[in-house]
């Protein structure tokens, strides 16, 4: 029986197998947070597009430790997060097999973004999507059995989801196509959810309506994409020496000679990135207004700064954030645009850090381009004066 002399820990983990490239870039939600008939109906989830990240400045609540009531500087992912548009909603039964829908109903007037979702190539398409549905509401014949559905779906669904689509075109991130997915109602009883939800149709959903500021929520997102790597940079494995036979960044020994076959367990290259991937507990730093309704939604109580969210030439590789925002501690999953899927906590929350209020006192606005020194463009023309191009549109605007 063969034996190590020293112990050593596997490289990698095992408990994300398959590495391979995930199906959708939009998170998939395999779990909603358990319902409580007790609560009055809401929704428990929400889409959002990653801009960049920031800095920000606080006051640490946390009793006992050295850093409490001491400031803080962490790191913040903004999300931009536009209204959402309840299209639809679906009503879910209990089989032997799992849950499987029973009926599907939609709004009259939906979308574009939601109908480009229907088509692969909306330039060569008819257009034609739920034209002939949107007839049923001038039928009265037709509306008897609109009707008849909302009563069967409040007569045996044990679940209800609204079919929500994301306006990503106030994004101008280069998309017009809108991302649907389902939103499980929880709260109140079968009768009150489809009351709830039909009320939410052709409505736009901020995202103050569904999370709270110092909420602990869950993202669900595509990771960055690296394409084909080899195990050193997949798996971590150690370099072999360098004298080594036909290179060094492998492993040296792939499995015994029986059983005749390579064990999924062996470190082996392919997939690296792109990559579904659910974080838990991310806790929600701020949730600000829009650029038209708060021209200065980045200020802070102690930071009487006007100004916006949106660093000193836009966030890189994303522009300019003029929808409501989301500031959530720490990374997120994904580069810049993609979209991010969030959902509120599965599990209970009951920690000190998960309760904690949060109160920021500064939210950097620097550029992100290089080493920011200035938070404002008015800050920056106060300290260097009057420069060249200035001076020119100066004088452009007397002699015109």
């Amino acid at each position: 029986m063969s034996h190590r002399k020293f112990e050593r820990p596997r490289h990698g983990s095992l408990g994300f197998l398959p590495r391979k490239r995930a199906r959708r870039i939009r998170g998939r939600i395999r779990s909603f947070p358990k319902d409580d008939p007790s609560q009055p109906p809401h929704l428990t989830a929400f889409m959002a597009y990653k801009a960049g990240m920031t800095h920000v400045v606080r006051d640490l609540d946390k009793p006992g430790s050295k850093m409490h009531k001491k400031e803080v500087v962490q790191a913040v992912s903004v999300l931009d997060a536009p209204p959402m548009v309840v299209v639809g909603l679906v009503g879910l039964i209990k089989t032997v097999r799992g849950y499987r829908p029973l009926n599907c109903i939609f709004a009259q007037h939906l979308p574009q973004q939601f109908k480009r979702a229907q088509y692969k190539h909306w330039a060569r398409a008819r257009k034609k999507a739920f034209c002939h549905y949107a007839k049923k509401f001038t039928d009265p014949k037709a509306m008897r059995w609109y009707n008849r559905d909302i009563s069967e779906i409040k007569k045996h669904c044990a679940f209800i989801r609204v079919i929500a689509v994301s306006q990503v075109d106030r994004c101008r991130i280069g998309q017009k196509k809108g991302h649907v997915m389902e939103i499980q109602i929880n709260g109140g009883t079968i009768s009150d959810k489809v009351d709830f939800a039909i009320k939410l149709f052709e409505q736009q959903i901020p995202v103050d309506a569904v999370f709270k500021e110092s909420e602990m929520i869950d993202t669900i997102g595509v990771t960055r994409g690296h394409g084909f790597e080899g195990v050193v940079h997949r798996w971590g494995v150690t370099r072999l020496p360098r004298k080594t036979h036909k290179g060094l960044r492998k492993v040296a020994c792939i499995g015994a000679w029986h059983p005749a076959r390579v064990g999924f367990q062996v470190a082996r290259a392919g997939q690296h990135g792109f990559h579904h991937r659910t974080e838990i507990n991310k806790k929600i730093f701020k949730i600000g207004r829009a650029e038209k309704v708060d021209k200065a939604n980045a200020r802070c109580p102690t930071d009487l700064t006007d100004k916006t969210i949106t660093p000193m030439g836009g966030f890189v590789r994303y522009g300019k954030v003029k929808n409501d925002f989301l500031l959530l501690k720490g990374t997120v999953a994904g580069p810049n645009k993609r979209v991010l899927t969030l959902r509120k906590s599965l599990r209970p929350q009951t920690t000190r850090e998960s309760v904690e209020k949060i109160e920021l006192k500064f939210i950097d606005t620097s550029t992100k381009y290089g080493h920011g020194r200035f938070q404002t463009s008015e800050e920056k023309n106060t300290f260097m004066g009057p420069r060249k191009k200035s001076v020119k549109a100066v004088k452009a605007a007397a002699t015109a």
